[in-house]
């Protein structure tokens, strides 16, 4: 069957219509808050006790908008007769989000879970100069940060988790197994002492 001429012509306007009906719902922002989804790329946060100063997230940075500076100190032996040990320390940790195009790559690619997203996303400037946040106000971001979602109960258990378990199983299965094994030993002892 053709269709009719102008059906399509009909059809929008119908929409039109309905739509010029309905009440217009504007948020009013400043006053009203938005419902952000859990996973929203605001600002991101610096954990920096977990920060080793490895460099990964500047690195793989593609707008190079991360700037750290570190130096190294010596750890003194933990044992007597150890060798000393040195370690990176975070001088300066800042990110210029006048540059950033919030990608995520930094947030991926550190290994220790030093950066995070936070939501929130109302941190404009007059002066282009205060886009760039040093690690101070970076931590204070951190306390923004939601907590991650609750796993889901079916799913299967990690693979790390499942590891950790099996070794405590089996740990204790050879302690209470060398106990029973002490226990019968001391009986037997006991036994041999009791005779004449």
């Amino acid at each position: 069957m053709a269709p009719i001429p102008g059906s399509g012509l009909a059809k929008g306007l119908a929409v039109t219509l309905r739509t010029m009906t309905r009440k217009t719902v504007t948020a009013q922002y400043p006053e009203v808050q938005p419902e952000l989804p859990p996973r929203t790329r605001g600002v991101i946060g610096l954990f920096e006790e977990n920060c080793t100063v490895c460099m990964l997230c500047a690195r793989e940075c593609p707008d190079w908008c991360i700037y750290i500076d570190s130096h190294k100190e010596t750890v003194p032996a933990a044992a007597p007769g150890g060798r000393e040990r040195s370690r990176n320390v975070l001088d300066r940790f800042a990110i210029d989000f006048s540059l950033c195009m919030y990608c995520g790559i930094c947030i991926e690619v550190c290994p220790f879970d030093a950066l995070f997203w936070s939501p929130e996303f109302e941190y404009a400037e007059t002066d282009i100069h205060e886009l760039t946040h040093e690690r101070d106000k970076l931590r204070q971001w951190m306390w923004t940060v939601p907590e991650p979602p609750a796993l889901d109960p079916r799913a299967e258990e990690p693979k790390e988790v499942a590891a950790a378990r099996k070794a405590a199983e089996k740990a204790a299965a050879q302690a209470a197994a060398q106990a029973a094994a002490q226990g019968t030993a001391a009986q037997d002892t006991d036994a041999r002492e009791d005779r004449p």
